[in-house]
């Protein structure tokens, strides 16, 4: 309850996270039949870089700034453009001079790369986010807010009337049971809608303990997991969080080609060090 993002919105996870979300959602969009993403801890929506708490960080000028400023290959720029055009839809226009005013959080980019008839339900325990989420999406059309625990939400919501589906699970892991209860609730979720896409965010603040999360999550049953981690360094002290990873249960089938493009521009765009680099691995024998 005490987790803001505001601190960390626009860093380097957050242009990992979403710029797979964004390409997930992309390919959900090639068929007619509408889907729905369910977003669990769906955080405020809009983050205000000049606000207190993301001055206080900066984290965003190493992150989507750095992104924003670079100069990407067409063929990169053209797999990001469904992230970087839903950032640039919660900004006002740039110029040479201006700098990025806000950074839209999961529920706004999914709201903006999803259609007339796609639903999002966006679930934000926090009261202050919550309110804050509830205007953002007030006149979004096929959209509704809820404020549930996100490990109950994940029983109550699942499964989606539309049968199509993307779960976005993006704990804050500020407690220590937080991997045995995303454990606990990927399970519950795939009792339930077992062919979902599952787009889990996490830290890697100890690898052992992070590998051991995905063995975890993969001996549930999945047959399809894409692991994708991101370092901008190696670890060091001064520098907090350098490494993140997402898990994708069900990944569409384009979107490890499309990441083995991505991927290297946004190693080279964000690097901070030595020790930056990008993984991926299908785990355990997953296909």
């Amino acid at each position: 309850m005490n987790y803001r993002h505001s601190y960390h919105a626009g860093n380097f996870a957050d242009v990992l996270k979403h710029a797979i979300l964004a390409r997930v959602l992309t390919y959900m969009k090639l068929k007619p039949q509408p889907f729905r993403v369910i977003d669990t801890h769906a955080g405020a929506g809009r983050y205000d870089l000049a606000g207190i708490e993301a001055s206080k960080t900066g984290e965003w000028r190493d992150g989507i700034a750095r992104l924003l400023e670079s100069d990407i290959r067409a063929d990169v720029a053209g797999l990001l453009a469904p992230y970087l055009d839903a950032v640039a839809a919660v900004n006002p226009p740039r110029d040479a001079e201006s700098a990025l005013s806000f950074y839209p959080g999961s529920p706004l980019i999914a709201r903006y790369l999803m259609r007339v008839g796609d639903v999002l339900v966006a679930n934000e325990l926090h009261p202050e986010d919550a309110a804050l989420l509830k205007a953002e999406l007030k006149r979004a059309p096929d959209s509704k807010v809820m404020a549930l625990d996100a490990w109950l939400a994940i029983k109550s919501l699942l499964p989606p009337p539309e049968r199509r589906g993307v779960i976005l699970i993006d704990p804050p892991f500020e407690q220590t049971d937080e991997f045995s209860k995303l454990k606990e609730a990927v399970a519950n979720g795939l009792q339930r809608f077992a062919n979902g896409v599952y787009v889990i965010w996490y830290p890697v603040k100890n690898r052992e303990a992070a590998d051991r999360l995905v063995e975890e999550v993969c001996s549930l049953g999945c047959r399809k997991v894409l692991d994708v981690r991101l370092a901008i360094s190696a670890p060091f002290a001064g520098l907090g969080l350098t490494e993140t990873g997402v898990l994708i249960l069900n990944p569409p089938f384009s979107l490890r080609a499309e990441l083995e493009v991505i991927l290297p521009a946004i190693v080279a765009c964000l690097a901070q060090g030595r020790g930056a680099n990008f993984n991926m691995r299908e785990p355990f024998g997953a296909a």
